[in-house]
């Protein structure tokens, strides 16, 4: 619990990533720590191996501290951004003038005051021993900076791709549901002008919320439920009585992030599989809820239930031979794009309900941003 407030103000996906870059800044320090070591014996001043491991440790540990970590501390004045909070390239460069010498002086510090003596009487004992030892000591960190940084820019650049693919795969969607609304409102205009109007004003609403999300792969989950209220809205004017919906959003999920129109896709596969076969219809259920430091979504249906070979085409491990068509398509999108954004890190997990109909959980990271100006009762 005290290492989790310690560590709060650092986004949740970027913990391990930045315990992992300070491992290889300690896996590098020991073979420093020896070179070091073994170059100390003609200097004339203690030169015991356990103080090497000290001075590398203390100064790579510091300057990781004043470089890596903080593109997390100052990522305003660094302007940083997610999702991996690389600086430009100019602030990245100040950052590490900056960080390297600071990192490099309370290192020494710390060293100086387990060895007993000061690195800076070195100065006076062999100078050209001092300055060695220091241009290669910000050399070597600094290297270790430029290749996390210049890494870091080759995931932004595979993220950049990844949101390309994502942005293939929501145009796939929209005219998916468009044309099949449009379609239900040509057909009650004829006969029922009042719903038509109604089914229009939902349309209109739906539209322009879809237009903004298009803008940008995440979006606050409070916006996600908002423009599925709109859908539902939608079809419960088509399928009146025969169609009910209950949106269950705790307010301080209201901001968690979530790929856009990533929920949808699973209603619609309920409406068209699970309930519209039926006479009665049904009701569906969308919950949002935490597990951890994993954000869970639930959209569960009371209707007929999903098929034995759509839920063994849902489960098929995902290659290019997913592309081809299937009877559970929608399914087959959200698992394509979750894999796609998160990796590992996300899944889907359906199972049918006992006393009837379908239940799909989606389990992703959970991140929160800033709190909503739109009060979520509007969802």
């Amino acid at each position: 619990m005290n290492m989790n407030r310690l560590l709060a103000w650092l986004p949740v996906d970027q913990r391990k990533p930045l315990l992992k870059r300070l491992l290889t800044v300690w896996a590098a320090a020991l073979p420093i720590a020896v070179a070091t070591w073994i170059g100390r014996k003609g200097d004339g001043m203690p030169h015991s191996f356990d103080m090497s491991l000290v001075y590398a440790y203390a100064i790579s540990t510091f300057i990781w501290l004043f470089t890596d970590m903080a593109r997390f501390a100052f990522k305003g004045v660094l302007r940083s951004q997610a999702p991996y909070y690389w600086p430009p390239a100019l602030r990245a460069g100040l950052m590490l003038l900056i960080g390297v010498p600071i990192g490099y002086v309370l290192g020494t510090l710390v060293g100086d005051a387990y060895a007993g003596w000061s690195t800076w009487d070195l100065w006076r004992l062999n100078t050209n021993r001092f300055v060695g030892m220091l241009v290669s000591a910000i050399v070597i960190s600094a290297g270790f900076v430029t290749f996390f940084f210049q890494r870091g820019k080759a995931e932004a650049l595979a993220q950049e791709v990844t949101q390309a693919q994502l942005m293939l795969l929501q145009s796939q969607l929209e005219p998916h549901m468009l044309f099949n609304t449009l379609a239900h409102l040509r057909a009650l205009i004829g006969h029922d002008t009042e719903r038509a109007l109604a089914m229009l004003d939902h349309l209109n609403d739906y539209l322009r919320t879809t237009l903004q999300a298009s803008r940008q792969p995440l979006h606050p989950l409070a916006e996600e439920l908002s423009r599925l209220d709109d859908y539902l809205s939608l079809m419960s004017i088509r399928m009146g009585p025969r169609l009910a919906f209950d949106l269950d959003l705790p307010h301080s999920l209201a901001t968690s992030q979530v790929p856009s129109f990533i929920l949808q896709p699973l209603v619609e596969n309920a409406i068209r599989h699970g309930l519209e076969p039926q006479v009665s219809g049904g009701r569906i259920e969308v919950q949002a809820h935490t597990d951890g430091a994993q954000l869970l979504l639930t959209v569960r249906d009371n209707g007929s239930g999903i098929s034995e070979l759509a839920l063994a085409e849902s489960a098929r491990p995902l290659t290019p031979a997913t592309d081809r068509p299937s009877t559970s398509w929608g399914l087959t999108h959200v698992r394509q794009r979750l894999h796609t954004l998160y990796g590992p890190r996300a899944g889907m997990h359906i199972s049918p309900v006992p006393t009837g109909g379908t239940c799909v959980v989606l389990t992703l990271p959970l991140v929160l941003t800033l709190p909503l100006e739109v009060p979520l009762a509007e969802v």
